[in-house]
């Protein structure tokens, strides 16, 4: 029943002076924080957080080939995904980065729900990234960067899982009961 996932708030956030109202928009719909810190993140660990299968690579390439309207049949679309990955994991040790772990109810979902879609430019009102960003994936492509998207979530419990290993020791992850924890979760 509960669940926890990773959000981290990437360098924009910190460098806007943002970190304060996206962390209080998760506690305000009563998820908890057991684990935060502030780090200058290595980029040993941003690029084994970026790690993708080669589909994924393939798939990503692809589009940004077509995106970027090149000749697809003198373009490696695998080669074109790696680079995608390599600058997200550049773009991740810019500046310090918050990372966190949130517990709740369907947190992965919800936290998901909340920080909308992965471009900004498709992010409704009322979303983190649709409140926060204005960037687009042609922007980002005309300025040969990454999307600037805010937050990072992870995408599924297993996922969450990973992830919250690779950034935080388990000793960092602090137990503790919320008081609205005995309300939200009580039993009849």
């Amino acid at each position: 029943m509960r669940e926890q996932t990773l959000v981290i708030l990437k360098p924009d956030v910190t460098a806007r002076g943002l970190v304060g109202e996206i962390v209080s928009r998760f506690e305000h719909v009563g998820l908890k924080i057991v684990a935060m810190k502030m780090l200058k993140a290595p980029i040993e660990v941003a690029k084994e957080h970026y790690k993708k299968d080669d589909e994924w690579l393939t798939k990503v390439g692809a589009r940004l080939i077509q995106n970027m309207k090149l000749d697809a049949a003198k373009e490696d679309p695998k080669r074109h995904g790696q680079k995608v990955v390599d600058d997200l994991a550049k773009d991740l040790t810019l500046y310090p980065v918050i990372a966190f772990v949130l517990e709740g109810h369907n947190t992965v979902a919800l936290v998901r729900k909340m920080i909308g879609e992965t471009s900004p430019e498709h992010s409704a009102p009322g979303t983190i990234r649709g409140d926060y960003s204005q960037d687009s994936y042609a922007l980002a492509n005309a300025s040969n960067r990454p999307v600037i998207n805010l937050v990072h979530a992870s995408d599924s419990a297993e996922n969450a899982k990973n992830e919250i290993a690779l950034w935080f020791r388990k000793e960092e992850l602090i137990e503790w009961i919320k008081p609205d924890e005995h309300i939200h979760f009580r039993k009849y």
